[in-house]
């Protein structure tokens, strides 16, 4: 297990204490952070190589819909993924979605001919404050590459997506963590992972499991609450997509428990899969495995730790950022000054 820096909720983490703690799930990155350039693309595969072959059961769910996010309106439909997750930055979100659709058809022959199309994945925050977003610098190449960067081995804070990212006026960026779930004496996980860009940019509102360091930290005055945050929320646990959104709905109680009130300019986005469960191709009917809802209540808390201590995680991770607009601290700089 890796260490642990904030211990958040009782549950019990995952070996990995990440979303790759869920069994086939890998993530990559692809990172440009060099003077008024800081994004990139991180990449979430959703337990198959190929889940065009292998679609895994999904939803969405949005609490506040400023956002350009690209492929939710077939999940929502279908209750299917079929591409890997790829989170970006706002302006990018067409460029990494068409570098998407031609990964799919380099793998998948199919698409576009016998196939029919391809739903591609991407949601985005917006990085504009650190990074120079009118230069849209990601396409195929780096959409291929975040791709087949994809491991269960990946960091976090200030990296792909998360470069240019600032939440709670600290650096934000990519986070993760998981819960270990017990049912039926056996261990199945769920895995959260943010890409945080949410908060008043003074800090004032910022609080760690229950400690309003906020008020201690913040110097100015700065603007409301007025970012974004993708959540992509991932399990081993069989679920149909209706249980997938009440579990993934519970992850802005998480936001919430940070200091955020979910402002009028913020995208928060939410996604998520189960791998217990896949679509296979050409089959006229799929065997699903779905669990007994009087289990749910362990997967709600699972969903609420996991998700505040992941954007914890993404803010602890990243260091002190000079970007295109400003530059920002680091909260590792008042962990020490937490209240247990």
């Amino acid at each position: 297990m890796n260490k642990r820096i904030l211990k958040v909720g009782t549950m019990q983490p995952g070996p990995l204490n990440h979303i790759c703690d869920v069994p086939g799930v890998l993530v990559g990155h692809y990172t440009l952070s060099k003077e008024d350039i800081q994004t990139g693309i991180t990449a979430i595969i959703p337990g198959s190589i190929n889940c065009f072959e292998e679609k895994v059961i999904a939803s969405t769910y949005t609490m506040n819909g400023y956002g350009k996010s690209i492929g939710l309106l077939q999940i929502d439909e279908l209750g299917q993924i079929e591409t890997p997750i790829l989170l970006t930055n706002t302006l990018a979100a067409g460029s990494v979605s068409n570098g998407l659709v031609h990964y799919m058809m380099k793998n998948n022959p199919g698409i576009g001919n016998i196939d029919g199309t391809v739903n591609s994945v991407v949601l985005e925050c917006n990085d504009g404050r650190l990074n120079n977003i009118r230069k849209v610098v990601l396409g195929i190449p780096e959409v291929e590459l975040a791709i087949d960067n994809a491991n269960t081995n990946t960091l976090q804070g200030s990296i792909g997506a998360g470069t240019g990212m600032i939440c709670h006026g600290l650096k934000g960026g990519i986070g993760s963590s998981s819960r270990e779930i017990i049912i039926d004496n056996k261990p199945y996980y769920l895995g959260v992972l943010v890409n945080s860009n949410f908060g008043h940019s003074s800090s004032k509102d910022l609080i760690i499991n229950g400690d309003p360091i906020g008020k201690r930290i913040s110097k100015t005055k700065g603007l409301d609450d007025q970012g974004s945050i993708i959540v992509v929320v991932s399990t081993n646990i069989g679920l149909d997509t209706n249980q997938l959104k009440r579990v993934i709905k519970r992850a802005a109680i998480g936001i919430g428990k940070t200091g955020s009130y979910i402002g009028h300019g913020s995208g928060d986005v939410f996604v998520g899969f189960t791998t217990a469960n896949k679509i296979i191709k050409n089959k006229s009917f799929q065997v699903m495995e779905v669990l007994d809802n009087r289990h749910m209540n362990k997967l709600f808390q699972a969903v609420v730790e996991a998700t505040e201590e992941a954007i914890y995680n993404s803010m602890i991770n990243s260091p002190r950022v000079k970007g295109y607009l400003e530059e920002v601290e680091s909260l590792s700089k008042w962990v020490n000054n937490i209240k247990e």
